[in-house]
Formats: C-alpha cells, structure tokens, sequence
C-alpha cells in the first residue's frame, strides 16, 4: 500500500459525524462478483446491509485505562453487534506487548476470518501482524501503525499533525485581530510520536498568524491528574495569555480544574479527542473552553465495517474500487458551540 500519512499514531462512537469522512461510506459493501449483466463499478449503487457470508472478527486492543481507549472497545463491539453475519472475538486488551502478542496468536490459532488490531506499540507488534497475514489472515490495522505495510491488509487511524494543525487555526482566527497575543500549549507525553506530530502540526498553523507568539509548552501524559498538575505549573508561570491548547479532554479535565482554582478566566481554551465532557463544556459556555478537535474513536466502528468487507471478498460502498483502501486517515474536525449538537451523541466518557 502508499504509506499513510506519518501522522498516524495514538496513545495509549458509533458511526456518526465525528467520522463521516471516513466511515459514512464503509456502511454499505459493494459485491466484488459480477456477470454479465452486472453494472461498471462506478455505476453501481451501494449495496445495504442485508446480511451475507458469516465473518468471526478477532479484535485486540490495549487496556481501556484511558477514556478514549475504552471507547475505542465500546465502539467496536457495537459495530460488531449490528450485524448479523458478524462474531466478534474480543481479547481482554493489554498495554503489555507480550500479553497482547500472546492475545494475537491465540485469535490467530483459532483461525478468525480477519483481525483488527489497535497495538499497545505498533513497532512491537509489527512481527505478530505478519504472522497473521502470512496464515492467511487479513490485518486491520487500528491507528498505531506497524512497521511495514506487508503487516497489514489496511490501515485506519487519526492524524495527529492534522489535530494541531486545526487546533492552531482556530486559535489563529479567534486571535487574528489581537496584537502581541500569547498562546501556551498543555503536550501530551513527549516520548510519544504523535505528540511531537501535535506539536508540530500547532506550531505551523500559528506561523501563519505573525501577531501570535507561543510563550510556554509543557508536557503531561494524558491523566486528569497529570493535567491538573500541568495546568497549574504553567498558570504559575504565566500571568498572561490569550489562548491554550490542550491535546487531550481527559487530562482537560485536570487542567480546568487548576484553572478554575486559580480563578483565571481571562482566555480561551481548545480541546483535544473528543470526550463527552468538552462537548457538554462547550455547549454550556459558560467557561474557558470553547472548541475540542477530534480525534474520533468512531474508526474501530470502521474498522469492524472494513473487516467484515474484507472477510465477504467486498469493497467499500460509495466508491467504485471492488477492493477497500489501503489506508484511511481521519479527519480532524473541529466542534465548537455552534455544531457542538451534530457531535454530542459521539462523545465518548
């Protein structure tokens, strides 16, 4: 397959808005048969639902020790319960490479139709994921990506670059009009890629605000207490700014806190993922934060829908290809008050 992006790692709803661009189409599977009286590819209508040859989906993901990690599970097994045709084989999930190595191999042995993979460490798990396509079964690969595309039939996952890439350009056009404006910006883990690709996408949107000058960065690791802790070294620090971003809603959590502590109301916030909480904020308005960027957990619902596909030899509806992508990258999409209700029902807790 081309490469995905290089912004395609995460840490560690059902189908809805929060993932139209990637998943409204993956719903309905277009048939790769065809005869003679069959339409060309791209003239044909998407297929529905209607339930076809019987898939046993093997999903293994990490420990659901973060919000967005245990919805990506809720997601999954959800999309898995919608169809008939489909049984899914969850491993309990594991953020130890061994045990989930271990998880993997059993599904493998069991001979499941197809696998969805969301690697605790996609280089770690790179071996395991060609074992799997080498036996003869195909690989999704959730978001953290493996080393070699030869580990995976298909990769689907956020982008990171694009969640700071947005989140800076919010942040640039709420400023725009501001001389001399300040921004700091609450990191998740810095040993972490995607973190960096956050980083990176942020600072590049606010090269193209000149009047917008990044004052304090600091790094916390994606727990409410760690962004409480965080948030209130930089408020310490910095008596004055315009504007935070945040990378992550579950330590967001922490960091209003601290700023509440501190009584600090005087800027504005954006958010990171997507967490029930930022939207029921934002909605509210009645506070700092006014705007998260997604980073939907709604791709393991399309990664069930691509496994089924590729377990009934199909395509994707809505494109003309007999075969699904080789990759598909998430869109970033911005929520603020005024499209906070398309989202609600994709927030994860």
């Amino acid at each position: 397959m081309s490469q995905p992006t290089p912004f395609a790692s995460r840490r560690g709803l059902l189908f809805g808005a929060a993932a139209v661009s990637a998943g409204a189409f993956l719903t309905g599977c277009t048939s790769n048969e065809s005869d003679d009286d069959e339409p060309a590819a791209n003239d044909r209508p998407a297929a529905d639902d209607k339930p076809g040859k019987p898939v046993t989906i093997g999903f293994a993901g990490p420990q659901a020790d973060h919000g967005w990690l245990n919805a990506i599970n809720d997601n999954a097994k959800k999309r898995a319960e919608k169809y008939s045709d489909v049984t899914l084989e969850i491993t309990e999930g594991s953020n130890d490479t061994a045990q989930q190595i271990g998880q993997i191999e059993t599904l493998i042995n069991k001979k499941v139709d197809v696998l969805v993979v969301l690697p605790a460490d996609g280089k770690a798990l790179t071996q395991v994921g060609l074992k799997a396509m080498r036996a003869g079964i195909p690989v999704v690969n959730l978001d953290r990506i493996f080393n070699t595309p030869q580990a995976y039939r298909c990769w689907i996952g956020g982008d990171n670059y694009g969640m700071g890439l947005n989140a800076g350009h919010y942040i640039g056009e709420k400023l725009k009009g501001k001389a001399n404006a300040k921004v700091i910006e609450l990191a998740g883990l810095d040993n972490l890629e995607l973190t960096k690709q956050r980083t990176q996408g942020f600072d590049d949107a606010l090269k193209n605000y000149p009047n917008i000058r990044k004052v304090a960065r600091q790094a916390a690791d994606f727990t409410v207490e760690s962004g409480q802790a965080k948030m209130a070294q930089l408020l310490q620090a910095q008596s004055k700014f315009d504007a935070l971003w945040n990378h992550d809603d579950d330590q967001g959590v922490g960091a209003l806190r601290a700023i509440e502590q501190a009584g600090r109301d005087d800027f504005l916030m954006v958010g990171g993922a997507g967490a029930l909480s930022a939207f029921e904020a934002i909605k509210a308005d009645n506070g700092v934060l006014k705007a998260t960027v997604l980073y939907p957990p709604t791709m393991a619902a399309s990664a069930i829908d691509l496994a089924r596909a590729l377990g009934q030899g199909k395509g994707v509806g809505g494109l003309a290809e007999y075969e699904i992508p080789a990759s598909i990258t998430l869109y970033s999409a911005v929520v603020d008050k005024e499209n906070v209700d398309q989202y609600m029902s994709t927030g994860f807790k």
